[in-house]
């Protein structure tokens, strides 16, 4: 565990110097150091390190919980909605038709569905942190978006699960896919309504005992929803919305972060050791297929999204670039179809496609202006300001 964790500093440090980030560093060192590749190897059985990897898978969701408030698909209101949408309606029904032409099975097509679907919320902050555009016009519409999709991350493992849990006919899936809706209203409904009585239990001055009662909270609510049929990452992201809403939701934001970014490490590194890279050339061309239909849709989505909102080319090849990065969604859906004993060749697939899209997105965001040259009106403006939003 030690040199996992070292093995995956050093690599992240190295990566750092030179702009990459570090979801796909942790992968390779877990590639490097696994019982695939030739060398040093740390673990003999990638399984030896399931549980702390597990772990990680939850408090990565926790935290995004607990960033997303309900309060925010109001702020964006109608535009944030319609650009939220465009942009899943544009990546996820690519990838679903993507992964029916790959001819892989039903399943392996709604699996990647989500993986060529969703942006990585990790790697989009960290780009948009590193290359100063917190304050940029166009950063409000990319995190927009950003909370559309944890919204619809959540429907869509919901709706997954019983899918791949092989329920015998279709009957049982209705009833298992009801049962795991069923209790995540409940979840929703306890976010929406019992803020001040979750806000009353989990108060407390001592961060240790704070600690403690949100890990606690965050771990034990992921296996009751593993129980009931819901992803346990999706338990753990309700707890999350909860606990965000709350008056310490700012201090546990604060004392998570941490704890997320050392066992979330050891998720991405766990992944990496279940990979072997001679598999990787088996997927080659679908993954570089994967890679232009997902920079495609992400030019498409953001020419709409610089509609919706009037802006110009630059803004349009910002979003376009920001939102490219793949990451830690791809990677829970690899492992729950690694686990439902899905199509082998996902695995090697979706690493591959992660580490790609991982590397390429900060780069092309940093970059950017090339696009913006190539788009509609580009050249004509380049000399130009880029026109300053209207506040939604």
């Amino acid at each position: 565990m030690g040199g996992a964790f070292l093995a995956a500093a050093v690599l992240a440090r190295v990566g750092g110097r030179i702009g990459l980030p570090t979801i796909p560093l942790f992968i390779l060192a877990g590639i490097l150091l696994g019982p695939h590749t030739p060398g040093v190897v740390l673990l003999d059985d990638p399984h030896d390190l399931e549980m702390l990897s597990a772990l990680g898978l939850v408090l990565l969701l926790f935290y995004l919980g607990l960033e997303f408030h309900l309060d925010d698909l109001k702020t964006g209101g109608r535009k944030m909605a319609l650009a939220g949408g465009t942009y899943l309606a544009l990546n996820v029904g690519a990838g679903l038709g993507f992964g029916f032409a790959l001819g892989w099975g039903t399943s392996e097509a709604l699996v990647l569905a989500g993986v060529l679907g969703i942006s990585s919320s990790a790697i989009v902050t960290k780009v948009l942190v590193d290359l100063g555009r917190i304050g940029n016009p166009e950063t409000r519409p990319i995190l927009g978006i950003i909370v559309v999709e944890d919204v619809f991350l959540a429907l869509y493992l919901a709706a997954l699960q019983p899918i791949l849990s092989g329920a015998d006919s279709l009957g049982a899936a209705v009833i298992d896919g009801g049962k795991a809706f069923g209790f995540l209203l409940l979840l929703a409904l306890a976010a929406r309504f019992g803020t001040k009585l979750i806000g009353k239990l989990i108060h407390t001055k001592d961060d240790e005992l704070l600690v403690i009662s949100f890990l606690g909270a965050a771990v034990f609510m992921a296996g009751v929803s593993e129980w009931f049929g819901v992803a346990d990452a999706i338990g753990a992201f309700m707890v999350g919305l909860m606990l965000g809403s709350t008056t310490s939701g700012a201090r546990i934001l604060k004392l998570v972060h941490p704890l997320r970014d050392a066992f979330g490490a050891i998720f991405f590194f766990a992944f990496g050791l279940s990979i072997n890279p001679g598999d990787l050339p088996s997927v080659v061309w679908p993954v570089l297929a994967a890679v232009a239909v997902t920079m495609a849709m992400n030019v498409f989505a953001g020419l709409a999204t610089a509609k919706i909102y009037t802006f110009g080319p630059k803004a349009t090849a910002n979003i376009s670039t920001t939102l490219l990065a793949r990451g830690e969604f791809a990677l829970i859906l690899a492992t729950m179809a690694a686990a439902a004993g899905l199509d082998e060749r996902l695995s090697p697939f979706i690493a591959g496609y992660v580490l790609v899209l991982a590397v390429l997105s900060p780069l092309a965001a940093g970059r950017s202006q090339w696009l913006a040259r190539i788009l509609p009106g580009g050249r004509a403006r380049d000399q130009e300001p880029e026109k300053e939003a209207v506040p939604v």
